[in-house]
C-alpha cells in the first residue's frame, strides 16, 4: 500500500492509479512528516515536494532522508529554476534520493522502475563548475530509461565529516555470518578506488588473514582505541564489531540480517526483543534477494524499518554500483564544495 503527501499537485496526483493506505494534503514541517511516518509501514511515497515546508532548504529534506526509508520515496519536484538546478539535484542524489520526476508520468514510471545511482550519476555535479539548469523534461526523462546517459557509478567523494578525526562506521552481524566482514573488506576497496584514506579493522577475530590483504587489521577489544587513535588521519575507519562492547566508539553502526527462515528463527530463538531493542538502528539486510513487497512484509513482521537491502557480493566482480548505494545512505556521499 502506498502514501500520497500533496500540496500543489494534489489534483494530478489524485489521478494515479495505485491503492493508498494514506493521503495527507498540505505543508508540512519535516519534523511531523517523520514523527508521521517513521513507524508507519507503507510500500512507496509519493512525496510532492511543494508540501515539504521550506522546501528550497535542501536541509529540510535531508531530515527526511536521514529518518525514512529513502528508498521507498519518490519525490514529485516543482517546475521551478531552485528546484531544477545542477546543485539542487546533486545534494539530493548525495544523500541517496534517486527517484525523482516533475511529472505523473515519471512517477509511474518510478513506481514499477526506482532508478539506482547509476541511473542518475550522470545529474552530479562533481566539480565547482556550474552546468546550465535542466528544464523540466529532461528531469522527466532521467527517471525513464531512455535517457542513455547513465554514469558509471563512479566519482563519488567521501570525506572526514567527523571534525579532526575519521568517520568510523561500525558493521555488526545480527543473524549468524551475516558478512561483516567481508562487507568491511569490500567497502574499504570501493573508498581505496576512489583514492580515499580507509581502514578497516575486526575485532577480537582473525579472519582478515584469509583474505591475504597486509593493509588489513586485526585487533583484540582492548587494543582497539589504541589502534583508531593511530589511524585518526584516515576518512572512514570500517570495524567488523564482532559484538556490542565497542558500539560507543563508533560515528554510525550498522546491523546485517541475513532474512533467511533458519537465521531469523535462530535469532528469534536468543532473543525475541532483537528488533524491538534495535529500533531507530540501521537494519540491513544481507545476503538479500528480497523484493520490494518482500521488505515491506519483512518490516511489517518484525516491526520494525529496513535502512539499505543489500544483495549477495562477488568478491572477485566489480560491486561499485551498490556499494556506492549503500555509501550515499549513510549519508557520506558528498558533492563539490564539502559535505552535504
Amino acid at each position: 500500500m502506498n502514501v500520497i503527501i500533496s500540496n500543489e499537485r494534489q489534483a494530478e496526483l489524485a489521478n494515479l492509479d495505485i491503492e493508498v493506505i494514506k493521503s495527507i494534503n498540505g505543508v508540512f514541517d519535516a519534523d511531523e512528516l517523520v514523527q508521521m511516518f517513521s513507524n508507519f509501514f507503507f510500500g512507496r511515497m509519493i512525496l510532492d515536494l511543494t508540501a515539504l515546508k521550506n522546501y528550497r532548504d535542501i536541509r529540510n529534506l535531508q531530515k527526511l532522508s536521514m529518518a525514512l526509508d529513502i528508498e521507498k520515496i519518490i519525490v514529485l519536484l516543482p517546475d521551478t529554476p531552485e528546484c531544477l538546478a545542477p546543485q539542487f539535484l546533486s545534494r539530493m542524489i548525495s544523500m541517496g534520493i534517486y527517484n525523482f520526476t516533475t511529472n505523473l508520468d515519471g512517477v509511474n514510471y518510478l513506481l514499477n522502475n526506482p532508478n539506482t545511482y547509476r541511473d542518475v550519476a550522470h545529474l552530479q555535479q562533481l566539480d565547482d563548475v556550474a552546468s546550465p539548469a535542466p528544464t523540466s523534461s529532461g528531469i522527466a526523462q532521467a527517471a525513464t530509461p531512455n535517457l542513455g546517459n547513465s554514469g558509471d557509478g563512479g566519482g563519488m567523494v567521501i570525506n572526514n565529516i567527523v571534525s579532526g578525526g575519521a568517520y568510523i562506521l561500525g558493521i555488526r552481524n545480527l543473524t549468524d555470518h551475516a558478512g561483516a566482514t567481508m562487507l568491511a573488506y569490500l567497502l574499504k576497496k570501493e573508498l581505496d578506488s576512489l583514492g580515499k584514506n580507509a581502514v578497516a579493522i575486526e575485532v577480537n577475530k582473525r579472519d582478515f588473514i584469509y583474505i591475504n590483504d597486509q593493509t588489513l587489521i586485526s585487533v583484540n577489544s582492548e587494543r582497539l582505541s589504541a589502534e583508531l587513535m593511530k589511524h585518526r588521519e584516515a576518512s572512514v575507519i570500517l570495524i567488523d564489531l564482532n559484538g556490542d562492547e565497542n558500539v560507543d566508539l563508533c560515528t554510525d553502526v550498522i546491523y546485517l540480517v541475513e532474512p533467511s527462515t533458519i537465521k531469523l528463527n535462530k535469532l528469534m530463538r536468543r532473543d525475541r526483543r532483537a528488533f524491538e531493542k534495535l529500533r531507530g538502528k540501521k537494519i540491513v539486510l544481507s545476503k538479500s534477494l528480497l523484493s520490494m513487497q518482500d521488505i515491506t512484509e519483512f518490516e511489517y513482521e518484525a516491526q520494525t524499518k529496513v535502512f539499505f537491502n543489500l544483495p549477495p557480493l562477488d568478491e572477485r566482480a566489480n560491486n561499485s554500483e551498490v556499494l556506492t548505494d549503500l555509501l550515499n545512505r549513510l549519508g557520506i556521499g558528498t558533492y563539490s564544495g564539502g559535505i552535504m
